[in-house]
């Protein structure tokens, strides 16, 4: 996520027409990870100020502690870090987390992408921010409204039928064997 400003800010007036000047400059970026439990819609993000390894355990320990359990199942796509070495090498202690990753080309089964979608709706939709404590805040705020009006997540996606055109590869399912 970006602060960034967008033309209109200021009107210059001089001896021509009233015109202002534009400023797309960039106020700082932060990386945001989330997690998002389907079951109950609760969600909990990390703003961090890059996407590595240290944010990612970071973030495994933040969701230990908001979803107390005795074993955890983190279902992850194939980002380079969740696979990384220093990840790897956190999880060998935690004998309590297991961890399964999405295929490969598979994005479509990544249940936190419509969450996303719903978070950047919320926090961000019609809004400028002047630093990235503005942004931070307002990704915070709802993260707390979606949270408190939460609801189990339902998977719409269905199967796509296969088409044989070539060679048929992949599983065919036929729409009327789909339960509903």
């Amino acid at each position: 996520m970006a602060v960034k400003t967008y033309p209109g800010e200021e009107w210059l007036r001089g001896k021509q027409r009233a015109t202002f000047e534009p400023d797309y400059g960039r106020r700082g970026k932060l990386w945001v990870h989330g997690a998002f439990e389907p079951a109950t819609g609760q969600a909990t993000i990390l703003t961090s100020p890059g996407r590595d390894s240290a944010s990612h355990i970071q973030l495994l320990e933040k969701v230990m502690s908001e979803f107390p359990a005795d074993r955890w199942l983190f279902i992850e796509d194939n980002l380079v870090i969740h696979t990384s070495r220093e990840v790897r090498l956190a999880l060998a202690s935690r004998p309590e987390i297991q961890i399964q990753f999405l295929p490969k080309y598979a994005c479509w089964l990544n249940l936190i992408e419509p969450w996303w979608k719903q978070l950047k709706s919320l926090a961000l939709k019609g809004r400028r921010f002047e630093d990235l404590e503005q942004l931070t805040q307002a990704l915070y705020e709802g993260l707390a409204y979606w949270n408190s009006h939460r609801h189990p997540y339902v998977w719409k996606k269905r199967p796509q039928e296969q088409s044989p055109v070539l060679g048929g590869f992949g599983v065919q399912f036929r729409s009327n064997s789909l339960a509903t």
